[in-house]
């Protein structure tokens, strides 16, 4: 029976040997969860999500041995107790009627490892070590633990394993003339190129037989220099497919490339039409990937004939019962990927187990748990900010009858003014979700509503999440007509002038300069803009995606100078994956960034600065108008009185701590307080 609302994306896909129940792939994610160890956290994070209808899941990758792992002591499958463990995990997976596959990553010269290999001995410019070059001896082993890995994943009871061929990884190394430089028989000619490839993913077939799913991630633009041209791409595909492989997977972008390929600044969806450029070419099953985030995008890109299957990772992370929501009609109600990279990506690139930034309970479901409260309290709310809205929705969720109280006419706080930066759309969707789950469970709202201690009296809890206020950075001139703050450009619609000096580089620094230097209509909304901006072309026409004229920003709306007062790089402080897109785009709107400054005054003709500890090199920055960024302080006044008074409340979010507009520490605070109330 064909759902009505998704029929294609709820629609089973056929393997032959065996059947998906949908076209919805969990999409690989490294989280640190196999590197700790704990496998009943680990089976309850991949259980949960099978039994949310993820139709097949794809695990982060394993090593096929130690020099191919992407830091020293990576998860692999390499004895028979990492087996024994799987299958812990799997068996939880087949037990909510979901399939799993493991993926194989090798990670070639991109490995944090002085043991790494790759084609050739080409230092990657993201990692600190050379690797060594593959004799080939050392090709026959590679080829050799590809095949073991494989054979070990169905001894632990996968279904299937993910040969891992893109984003740069080591057969990406091979197939393309960037970074392999040999002339024997696995380099020089494209055929050549492609032969390790095509090689490991024989050889796995092969050892397994036909009733295995192998997929094939596929680079299908590289944006790298001397990548592939999309005639090779067809090529290697339809070489995959006589190997082997059950089904190919749409890999974008190498992680070297300066082109951003999944962040919240990346249109939704922004390249399936590269993925349908292959259909036709193969008769097996198509996957496509990157920012696909809801119900609707997936099944527009299946309608459309761009893929057969539609892979969602982060998705997966921020509601794990995604498809099992979609299936029900309660799509409003499923808790939006936005893009942020905050707590899944920089967590893995700094160490640390990933999570979710609207779901701290991802990767954490056997710690963080939200059972059913045994007697009801009634908890008042003040601040419909993200970290009241957390609280106040996992309360409820548990029994609590809970009242929410803001002064403003909306929901959203801090959000409201995140989401009208270019590239943060996606914070439209997290607010609506909000909204969603306040209606469905029946939240008391109190709107245009300055809450005090006398209207709080007789509520079981009461929890403090009024947020922040601008800190005051004391320049002379400041009060002046010409000076802003960040609240009143983003929420108050304040007229800015042509000429801006931004005082606070922190993350609202760089968004209000963002927004400022911003006119029309969003790159992150247009799709043919945010190409142009970042330079990306079609493959077929030029090797490797990327145009030859290069990105093409629009001009700035506005001239403007960043500034802070440490005499450092800007924009260290942003996120670690996303941070550098940040620069990128200031850079390419022609900002000016200057770091280790002494506010002197303002005055009518603009900033006045200098530098270092003897105040020299006095300079005048002309500008219309100074917008402060410089910081924040909590709103702890409401807090304040009520401790006065005798009531203790809990006081979370930026009235707790104020550190920039920190929505991944106040959902996480907010959702652990509601979680133990």
């Amino acid at each position: 029976m064909t759902h009505p609302t998704y029929p294609h994306l709820l629609q089973p896909l056929d393997l032959g040997f065996t059947t998906l129940k949908n076209r919805v792939l969990m999409g690989s994610m490294h989280t640190g969860l196999e590197e700790i160890g704990d496998w009943e956290r680990i089976a309850t994070y991949y259980g949960d999500r099978a039994k949310g209808g993820a139709a097949l899941i794809v695990t982060g990758g394993m090593s096929p041995n130690p020099e191919g792992g992407v830091f020293a002591g990576a998860a692999g499958l390499f004895t028979d107790k990492d087996i024994a463990n799987h299958r812990i995990a799997t068996d939880r997976v087949h037990e909510n009627g979901g399939k799993i596959a493991m993926q194989i990553l090798h990670a070639g010269r991109y490995a944090y490892n002085p043991n790494c290999v790759a084609p050739s001995p080409i230092k990657s410019p993201i990692s600190p070590f050379p690797p060594k070059e593959l004799d080939e001896a050392g090709i026959e082993k590679q080829i050799a633990d590809f095949v073991t890995a494989t054979m070990r994943a169905r001894e632990a009871g996968y279904d299937g394993v993910e040969i891992m061929g893109s984003e740069g990884y080591f057969l990406n190394q091979f197939i393309v003339r960037h970074t392999n430089k040999r002339t024997d028989r696995w380099g020089g000619s494209y055929e050549n190129r492609i032969r390790l490839a095509v090689e490991v993913v024989r050889r796995c077939r092969e050892a397994v037989g036909p009733d295995f799913i192998i997929i094939y991630r596929l680079s299908m633009i590289d944006l790298v220099p001397d990548g592939s041209t999309f005639d090779e791409v067809i090529q290697l595909a339809r070489a995959i497919e006589a190997a082997g492989a059950t089904i190919i997977n749409t890999g974008i972008g190498w992680h070297e490339a300066r082109i951003p390929t999944i962040a919240t600044s990346v249109p939704r969806r922004a390249f399936t039409w590269v993925t349908k450029k292959l259909m036709g070419h193969v008769s097996i099953p198509i996957i496509t990937s990157n920012r696909i985030n809801t119900p609707e995008v997936g099944e527009n890109v299946l309608a459309e004939g761009c893929a057969d299957m539609v892979s969602m990772a982060r998705p997966f992370l921020a509601d794990a019962d995604f498809v099992a929501k979609a299936e029900a009609g309660l799509a409003a109600q499923i808790a939006p990927c936005i893009g942020c990279n905050q707590a899944c990506l920089d967590h893995t690139f700094g160490g640390k187990t990933s999570t979710c930034l609207v779901n701290p309970r991802a990767c954490y479901e056997t710690e963080l748990r939200y059972e059913p409260v045994a007697q009801s309290k009634t908890i008042a709310i003040v601040g419909a900010g993200p970290a009241g809205l957390a609280t106040a929705i996992v309360a409820a969720e548990r029994g609590h009858a809970v009242s929410i109280f803001d002064r403003a006419a909306s929901i959203g706080g801090q959000l409201n003014m995140a989401r009208k930066i270019p590239g943060k759309e996606e914070f439209d969707g997290l607010v609506d979700y909000y909204g969603s789950r306040i209606r469905a469970l029946g939240i008391e709202m109190h709107l245009n509503t300055e809450a005090d201690a006398d209207m709080l009296a007789g509520f079981d809890e009461v929890v403090i999440a009024t947020g922040v206020l601008p800190r005051d950075p004391g320049i002379p001139g400041q009060d002046g007509a010409n000076v802003l703050n960040y609240i009143d450009v983003l929420r108050g619609g304040a007229k800015v002038g042509k000429r801006v000096a931004i005082i606070g580089a922190g993350g609202i620094g760089f968004d209000v300069a963002e927004y400022l230097t911003h006119e029309g209509e969003s790159p992150a909304e247009n799709l043919e803009l945010w190409l142009r901006e970042w330079g990306v072309t079609d493959p077929g026409e030029v090797r490797s995606g990327l145009a030859p004229e290069g990105p093409q920003p629009g001009a700035p709306a506005r001239e403007v100078v960043l500034l802070q007062r440490k005499a450092q790089a800007l924009g260290k402080g942003l996120g670690k994956t996303t941070g550098w897109i940040h620069r990128a785009t200031l850079k390419m709107k022609g900002v000016e960034m200057v770091g280790g400054v002494n506010y002197e005054k303002i005055d009518a003709d603009g900033l006045h600065v200098s530098t270092g500890e003897g105040r020299e090199n006095p300079r005048l920055i002309p500008c219309d108008n100074v917008i402060l960024c410089a910081g924040q302080v909590p709103d702890r006044s409401l807090a304040d009185a009520l401790i006065a008074r005798g009531v203790t409340p809990h006081v979370i979010g930026g009235a707790d701590v104020a550190a920039e507009l920190d929505a991944k520490r106040a959902i996480d605070q907010g959702s652990r307080l509601a979680a133990g109330l």
